[in-house]
């Protein structure tokens, strides 16, 4: 990495494909079991086979890679398992759409040819997503690399199912659940996802019995009347009570239905009268099994009108079916009111379609019982959350927890090991296929045709992986896990069903500790998405920016829990960083040309005592902050001490020294503190930015074969110098004074200046007389240091800094009336635009109508405005004043 053929600007294409190979082909991903070692183990959080690298996922992945490399190179033995999911709905869509390309379904294929199809689909397709992570630096383990499907996981799968099956856990019912008509399946409560949308309330009449009284009912749905079979009203509400048990007769249909009461009804809601259709909603469901209600099913799995529905309106579209009752009721002399609503709609999370609650036959899981280890683990702390306040979001959830309906009405996944005998009607659960029954030794046996809940499989994921139903040494050495690291949105599908599950069948938490990251949003703060077109493809960031940038934005401002938004200049920012880092690289490596460290120099002078020290402190406070799960603040203090303490102060001050002013014993100490502190905070940073630190590492005197199995820096507090830092922060703020004073005057860098400084602390003016090299070389200036004037220097510019006045003379250096001129015209343009932008800040239209990032964008701008004017009439002052 000569500065001869090194590129002055960091090329991440160069690099990157090179190491990863070099990593992947030499085995530094891959570990085993060793008794003699402590282990560290993460389950990657396994992406959809059909997906690719979203800006979550290469959030997700970077947070694990910084914690797997970091406990790698602190002598752990540590494991990253990494794997995809099978994706049951998402991948059988897939393949069906390929297939209505070419005038096909899955059923002109049957099942078996079908399923012959998504196989080879996932082997043409599912190794996407793992090159792309392959992209990112992910040091996964990739000879453990396991699919939901594979023959492990599917002997697991079915090995609890038979469990849970046996000990009463799993039971089949007809139940009402959340049907999907496109994707032609149910889907869990938690995979509905319910958003806003405009909407009406119908008021409608339903009249008693052989009377022209009525009661008003108030419904989103009026298709769903249709399968109305009672009114419910809160039993102690006084407006009703007289009427309870009278009949009243369905509009448009003239079924017969009685007036019940429930203490389900708020009757502070709507009329406090409320229609009860039990095939078309949860809540109704289970009111009409309290009261033994008959089911009535009119909207079929189609989100078409049933036979139940009458002739008028079977056949019909649902909405195309609301419209015309709507119609008929108004024409009936039914409909009192419309009103229109805004109200949350449940929409199918895979494919957006509006659910539809439906009754059907399914397999569930029985919550409670598995729940209740699952609750106590996290009150008792065995299982943490990070941040904290995710503890309550999971208890809330898991003590409301209804059981879980785990069958899907797809052939792509783990298919139900159940039997059904068509003799005598007997039920076997079977993890080999059942050829006899066992009770009437019939041969007519057919297989359950739906399959489980991609969830199902995933929540064995942290044991399943490792081994299990197996007894492994993997799964005694690595479980359980040490943390998970996931998003908040996948607490309820993901992280309690793996809790329970991990109780359950291994008698132990799955994992000590989750690890919880936000959602990354676009600049305006919304959520990344293809229908608004705002989503950012991370395999086009690494193109033009290089995946250290990508990882070091992603992880710089950030905190746990906590969402981030998108913002391209952040990018920009990372990108400087990484070339910062290079072009100081490259200097230090030019100048350690044939050096080799030997012994550690005696001679260190105060410049080196402070980086020494400062190098310490940051060893301390970057691991602290991994220990935190702080890791956007760990990737803030490796930024800070790599860019202004050993890039813009340490080096500066070590150049005299390395260009030969000084004897031979002074330029070995400035080589061996850039060497040893340039290879220490490289190893502090390759976790964050693995690519560029190993490019840099490898270049350096004494390496190793990877920075990646390098040893962790350990933070030795015997280095600490709180008097050099000290004495080295005054000398830094009377530089950036005089620094100031040349911006703000305009006197150029190359032109020398003389500054007197003026320090009555004694122990100041004697730090400025011993050390007066530093400020004179980072200045270009020639510095006497007084403890006193007597008389004020004419036309001089004046700052002070810890004490010390500083004075630089500027007759002759600037023309006074000019420069005042100068002045005056930038002010007139600052005020112009802080003008401008005030008005801007005091319109209510641009405050109501401009986003909010827009107008904090505004503030901004005044505040910063508001500060340049300050200085400059302060500066227009000063000259005035000369």
């Amino acid at each position: 990495m000569s500065t001869s053929d090194t590129p002055s600007t960091y090329e991440p294409r160069a690099v990157e494909d090179k190491w990863y190979r070099y990593w992947e082909e030499s085995g530094f991903f891959h570990t085993t079991a060793d008794a003699e070692s402590e282990p560290f183990c993460i389950v990657m959080p396994p992406p959809n086979v059909t997906g690719q690298l979203h800006m979550g996922h290469a959030l997700d992945n970077t947070l694990q890679d910084i914690l797997i490399r970091w406990r790698r190179m602190q002598g752990y033995n540590a494991l990253w398992v990494p794997g995809t999911d099978h994706a049951g709905i998402a991948t059988q869509a897939k393949v069906e759409e390929q297939l209505a390309r070419e005038g096909l379904s899955r059923y002109d294929l049957g099942r078996e040819e079908f399923l012959r199809r998504v196989w080879a689909w996932k082997e043409q397709y599912g190794h996407r997503i793992t090159t792309q992570l392959r992209r990112l630096g992910a040091s996964c383990d990739w000879q453990r690399e396991r699919f939901t499907m594979d023959a492990g996981c599917s002997e697991a799968v079915q090995e609890v199912f038979i469990r849970l099956y046996e000990q009463g856990l799993i039971y089949r019912d007809y139940y009402i659940t959340n049907w999907c008509p496109k994707c032609q399946t149910t889907i869990s409560d938690i995979e509905v996802e319910y958003l806003d949308q405009p909407g009406h309330f119908y008021y409608v009449k339903y009249h008693f019995k052989d009377s022209d009284d009525y009661l008003v009912i108030a419904t989103t749905r009026p298709e769903t009347m249709l399968g109305d079979v009672a009114v419910a009203v809160h039993p102690e509400d006084d407006r009703y009570r007289r009427l309870l048990g009278k009949i009243l007769v369905l509009p448009l249909v003239g079924r017969e239905m009685p007036l019940i009461a429930d203490e389900y009804v708020d009757p502070s809601f709507g009329t406090g009268a409320v229609k009860i259709t039990p095939a078309h909603d949860p809540n109704d469901f289970e009111v009409g099994r309290r009261h033994a209600l008959p089911q009535v099913k009119v909207i079929d799995q189609e989100g078409k009108m049933s036979s139940e529905a009458g002739v008028k309106y079977q056949g019909l579209d649902r909405y195309e079916c609301r419209k015309k009752i709507v119609r008929d009721l108004e024409a009936g002399g039914f409909l009192l009111k419309i009103e229109d609503l805004t109200h949350g709609v449940g929409h199918c999370y895979r494919c957006n379609t509006v659910i539809e609650p439906t009754l059907s036959r399914q397999w569930f899981v029985k919550m409670k019982p598995l729940a209740e280890p699952a609750i106590r683990a996290a009150v008792e702390g065995r299982v943490q959350f990070i941040p904290e306040r995710f503890t309550k979001i999971y208890l809330n959830w898991m003590e409301n927890i209804r059981d879980w309906c785990i069958s899907r009405q797809l052939w792509w996944g783990h298919r139900i090991p159940v039997w059904y005998c068509r003799d005598c009607d007997e039920v076997i659960a079977s993890k080999k296929p059942v050829k006899k029954c066992p009770k009437c030794k019939g041969a007519v046996l057919e297989q359950d045709p739906d399959v489980l809940d991609t969830w199902f499989s995933s929540a064995l994921w942290p044991f399943s992986t490792l081994g299990w139903p197996k007894k492994t040494v993997d799964l005694a050495y690595y479980y359980p896990t040490s943390v998970l690291v996931t998003g908040r949105d996948i607490i309820f599908f993901w992280v309690a069903r793996m809790i329970f599950s991990g109780l359950a069948f291994m008698n132990e938490v799955p994992f000590r500790e989750v690890f919880i990251h936000g959602m990354i949003l676009d600049a305006l703060g919304r959520k990344m998405s293809k229908s608004l077109g705002n989503g950012v493809d991370p395999i086009d960031v690494i193109e033009s920016h290089g995946a250290d940038s990508l990882r070091f934005m992603l992880v710089t401002g950030t905190a746990p829990g906590n969402d981030l938004r998108f913002h391209f200049e952040r990018l920009e920012g990372a990108r400087n960083f990484a070339n910062k880092l290079w072009n100081a690289a490259r200097f230090v490596l030019m100048n350690l040309s044939g050096f080799q460290p030997g012994e550690e120099p005696l001679n260190y002078n105060l410049a080196d005592r402070w980086i020494i020290s400062r190098y310490q402190n940051t060893v301390r406070d970057v691991t602290g902050y991994l220990e935190a799960y702080e890791l956007g603040e760990a990737a803030r203090v490796l930024y800070e001490f790599i860019w202004s303490e050993f890039c813009d102060w340490y080096i500066e001050l070590a150049k005299p020294r390395l260009y030969g002013q000084g004897n031979p014993e002074d330029r070995y100490t400035a080589r061996y503190v850039l060497a040893s502190v340039l290879k220490g905070t490289l190893e502090l940073l390759h976790p964050f930015m693995p690519f560029i630190t190993e490019e840099i590492w490898q270049h350096l005197p004494g390496r190793g074969k990877t920075i990646m199995r390098a040893s962790w820096p350990v933070f030795q507090e015997e280095c600490l110098n709180p008097a050099a830092e000290t004495e080295m922060a005054v000398l830094m703020e009377v530089t950036r004074a005089i620094r100031h004073i040349r911006s703000e005057f305009n006197l150029p860098a190359g032109r020398r200046i003389e500054v007197l400084l003026v320090a009555p602390e004694e122990n100041t003016k004697a730090l400025l007389e011993r050390e007066m090299e530093y400020v004179q070389v980072l200045t270009n200036a020639g510095i006497t240091a007084f403890p006193a004037l007597e008389d004020k220097p004419d036309q001089a510019a004046h700052a002070v800094a810890r004490g010390v006045e500083i004075f630089v003379p500027l007759k002759g250096l600037i023309d006074i009336d000019k420069e005042t001129a100068r002045l005056k015209k930038e002010l007139a343009a600052v005020e112009k635009d802080l003008v401008r932008t005030k008005g801007k800040l005091a319109s209510p239209g641009f405050l109501a109508k401009a986003p909010a990032e827009v107008v904090d964008k505004e503030r901004s701008k005044e505040e910063e405005l508001s500060v340049q004017q300050a200085a400059i009439k302060e500066r227009i002052e000063m000259l005035e004043a000369f």
